[in-house]
């Protein structure tokens, strides 16, 4: 049992006080130590990676019931991530292992994943920054993607503790510049050997021609043009290089104000209406300088607002919407409930799980967000209004918003390489400010809103509600997730093209050196094996049927829903529009000062929004036409892979989501056997098998926790623990108790 040890005591309140019970002394651990190293796991570095301290004779906590086991090993830190070397012996079969990421190991964190770090003295939880006078005895670090890692100290040498704690505060904690992230070291020692896929078409929007590309899929071409007139970032810094303007705005405009006060364009539906974006002009004080802007913003408006043919909607996001503040403290206490440090600590939360999740009010964000994209689509769809998404800066909400729209009623965008594309246009290209919103220079705390978190907590309800619908799979968005942390990609670790532009050497460098190439995260082949990558596409989904040119002229479904609904008295009134008494309010508002409400009055949204809402779900469903999402109490549920992932209490052995999609799975295989069959009888070409993980063939040793983990330790503990029972009372009381129903969903 070399190596490895049980601690006792489970962490509670009034538990005894933990203590290593070891099979060998302490002094035989080290006079075997070179024969425990040559079983440890190699430490693989990446092009560009230096290893910087390390320290051995470290124990990796593993969470079991009430007792802990460690396991022995070395942990090091370089200048990308922090590492464990063990013994691997958590793999199973060889062909059944983990879902294995290429980059980042089952025992590493890279520098940007870790959240917080606490130290344990004397059984006392301390956080920890800054130089240390006294080092800890236990260390646990707390990762953004909601890992919990323990490391017992107490038989590392001192000086060795001393070297690793303090290396990791350092490289995790303190403020750095922006060129000594790993991302410009890997870059330009793999400048050579880049990896591309062959079969990635993801518009990556850096272009002209992509943007063309997209006003002619959208059909937008005939009211609105791409620009270059940023080209060089001459104009604005925020912009990219290229972007789509309404057809009668001059181009000089877009110059006078630095990009300030123009609305880009982000979609055109299918009926003409399309979806804008604006960011406010900066505040003046200047008299003169402020009926500039009032009559500059004049013209604006009176290019994209002619009545009767064409209405805009305005929606103020900066002031009528979620504030960063709301998301940022909602998420603060809604990730709490994952980050457990023991199983006993898991118990007693669990009691008290559900009002500490409502308290949170993540979920009610998500419902606010879904509801706000489902108006938008409301105002577009069914009273064929223009929609303008104002903002400060219009690179937050105005990119959750926009994109969600989109989402619901843009059938591309459901598909893995439109959807890879959507993140391009609006958030990439959007000027997103990644590398503050994740905080990857540690420079400031109050910057750091999970904003693209969570969008993509507000598309997997969409995927959770309507599987369908969508090509690619919750692991999918689970794995894109983590990836904002790993700093070998560019597309989340810069705040605007521009940026990302000037550091890697295309702006303003010395043309004798080359500009860097920087990896997408949308290669996935760098971070998964094919294999793996077979979990990112939805076995299930929908692809659009291809009909004939018979079927096209006179065929047409009898169940399909529409993209348009029927309206029951046409309204169309000025008190829509933006001239009414409010323009001079809306136009001191995007100067910055807030008003309350813009155009529409509350009664009179919730009303049309009920309607539409009430009406499309009462239809029968088109995968491909208009998609809403139920936002009921009920119907909005906890991200369970993405949250739960790590905490083996939280798995359901062999069932859960796994155990339907493996029947689902073994069905389209007897139906694809029968067709190969059919196909041969009329010597036509044998029709290509579909592919499905052979993860899922047997789930017996799968959990609810699939692909993260196949079957991890479960837990004896009962569903109520002792502690809980204390809790409620008396057997009598909790009798007369009536019973709660809250469903979680697929956890």
């Amino acid at each position: 049992m070399l190596g490895k040890g049980v601690v006792g005591g489970g962490g509670g309140t009034k538990a005894p006080k933990p203590s290593f019970v070891s099979y060998v002394r302490p002094e035989e651990i080290h006079t075997n130590e070179k024969e425990v190293t040559e079983k440890e796991v190699t430490l693989h570095l990446l092009p560009g990676e230096q290893l910087l301290c390390e320290a051995s004779t470290v124990l990796k906590y593993v969470q079991e019931d009430s007792c802990q086991h460690g396991v022995y090993g070395r942990l090091v830190c370089t200048d990308f991530k922090i590492a464990f070397l063990g013994d691997d012996e958590s793999a199973l079969d060889n062909d059944e292992t983990q879902f294995k990421n290429k980059v980042i190991g089952e025992n590493d964190i890279t520098l940007h994943c870790v959240d917080q770090i606490y130290g344990v003295f004397d059984e006392k939880k301390k956080t920890l920054f800054g130089q240390l006078k006294k080092y800890p005895e236990k260390l646990i670090i707390h990762c953004k993607d909601l890992r919990v890692f323990q490391f017992c100290l107490r038989y590392t040498k001192e000086e060795e503790v001393k070297r690793i704690v303090s290396g990791i505060i350092h490289h995790t904690q303190v403020p750095k510049l922006l060129k000594r992230l790993f991302l410009f070291s890997y870059a330009t020692a793999a400048q050579n050997n880049t990896v591309t896929d062959p079969k990635n078409h993801t518009v990556m929007f850096d272009t002209l021609k992509d943007w063309c590309w997209e006003l002619e899929r959208t059909k937008g071409n005939m009211k609105y043009k791409a620009v270059s007139v940023n080209e060089g970032y001459k104009v604005c810094e925020r912009l990219p290089a290229y972007f789509v303007v309404p057809t009668p705005l001059p181009e000089e405009n877009v110059q006078r104000f630095q990009g300030h006060g123009i609305p880009i364009w982000c979609w055109s539906c299918h009926n003409g209406t399309a979806l804008l974006k604006m960011s406010a002009l900066p505040k003046e004080q200047d008299d003169g300088i402020l009926q500039i802007q009032k009559s500059f913003l004049d013209g604006i408006y009176k290019t994209i607002h002619r009545p009767p043919y064409e209405i805009v909607k305005t929606e103020d996001l900066s002031s009528n919407f979620l504030s960063l503040q709301e998301i940022q403290t909602a998420y603060s206490k809604f990730k709490q409930l994952f980050l457990i440090d023991n199983s006993t600590e898991f118990w007693d939360t669990d009691i008290k799980w559900f009002s500490l999740l409502e308290s949170s009010s993540w979920l009610d964000i998500i419902r606010r967000c879904l509801k706000k994209a489902i108006e938008i689509t409301e105002c577009m769809e069914a009273q064929n209004m223009n929609v303008l998404l104002l903002e400060e800066n219009a690179s937050d909400l105005c990119c959750l918003i926009s994109s969600l729209v989109q989402l619901m009623m843009d059938p591309h965008c459901r598909t893995r390489i439109g959807f890879q594309s959507l993140i391009q246009k609006e958030w990439v290209m959007g000027g997103h400010c990644f590398l503050d919103r994740c905080n990857h220079l540690r420079q400031n705390d109050k910057e750091e809103v999970p904003v693209f978190l969570l969008f993509l907590d507000c598309v997997w309800q969409l995927v959770h509600q309507h599987p369908p619908a969508f090509e690619f799979t919750e692991t999918y968005l689970t794995v894109l997730s983590d990836s904002l942390y790993i700093p070998i990609f560019s597309t989340f670790f810069f705040n605007s093209p521009h940026q990302k532009d000037t550091n890697m050497g295309r702006e303003g460098q010395d043309t004798q050196s080359k500009p860097l190439n920087l990896l997408t995260v949308w290669d996935w082949s760098v971070q998964f094996e094919p294999k793996a990558q077979m979990l990112l596409k939805n076995p299930l989904y929908v692809e659009k049927p291809k009909l004939d040119k018979g079927q096209r002229k006179g065929m047409r479904f009898k169940h399909q829903r529409q993209l348009s609904l029927p309206l029951t008295q046409s309204k169309s009134s000025p008190k829509r529009g933006f001239f009414r008494e409010e323009t001079d309010h809306l136009i001191k508002n995007l100067l910055g000062k807030r008003i309350s409400k813009l155009i529409n009055s509350s009664d009179e949204l919730q009303d049309n929004f009920r309607e539409f809402y009430d009406s499309w779900h009462s239809k029968p469903m088109d995968y491909h036409g208009l998609l809403l999402p139920h936002i009921e109490g009920p119907e909005i549920k906890v991200w369970a892979q993405r949250y739960l992932r790590w905490i083996p209490e939280a798995q359901i052995l062999g069932g859960g989501q796994v155990a339907t999609m493996r029947k689902l799975l073994e069905m389209m295989e007897e139906v694809q056997s029968l067709q190969e069959k059919i196909d041969e009888r009329h010597h036509s070409q044998q029709a290509p098998q579909a592919e499905s993980p052979c993860l899922l063939r047997n789930s017996a040793r799968l959990s609810s926790l699939f692909p993260f983990a196949l079957l991890q330790r479960h837990s004896s503990k009962p569903i109520l623990p002792t502690s809980g029972w204390k809790a409620l009372g008396d057997e009598d009381d909790l009798a007369k108790r009536e019973d709660e129903f809250v469903d979680l969903g697929d956890v």
